[in-house]
């Protein structure tokens, strides 16, 4: 299975952009379902976007227009473009994968991907 180590991540002024990155490493031939997620404090972890071993990507009602998740398989890089921040996407973000060549339509659950990156701190300020 893959290895996820995420990084990027930083404190930006509400409005700007950042891109979070999520390097994977092992058994980078067999195909992922990959993903982002974030938690805040105090809160549950909440299911941004997916892409599938096809790049098909998906993005939660939440950041659709403002986040676009990518991969680069030449660089073994998953990647989460983030625009027009706010304050309230301060979290610390997560990529995930599950070995499947397809993710599910619309379903964004943390309990879909058995692994883990071990995270990226996002702080957006006023």
């Amino acid at each position: 299975q893959v290895q996820l180590m995420e990084s990027g991540g930083g404190s930006v002024q509400a409005g700007g952009s950042l891109r979070v990155s999520c390097a994977f490493s092992g058994d980078t031939n067999s195909q992922y379902c990959m993903g982002w997620f974030r938690q805040a404090p105090g809160k549950e972890r909440e299911g941004l976007a997916t892409i599938d071993s096809y790049s098909y990507t998906r993005h939660a009602d939440s950041v659709k227009g403002r986040f676009t998740i990518s991969k680069d398989n030449a660089k073994n890089t998953l990647y989460l473009e983030m625009n027009s921040l706010k304050p309230e996407d301060t979290a610390m973000y997560y990529c995930a994968a599950r070995s499947a060549a397809f993710c599910f339509n619309n379903r964004y659950r943390e309990a879909d991907f058995d692994i883990w990156g071990q995270g990226t701190q996002v702080i957006v300020s006023s």
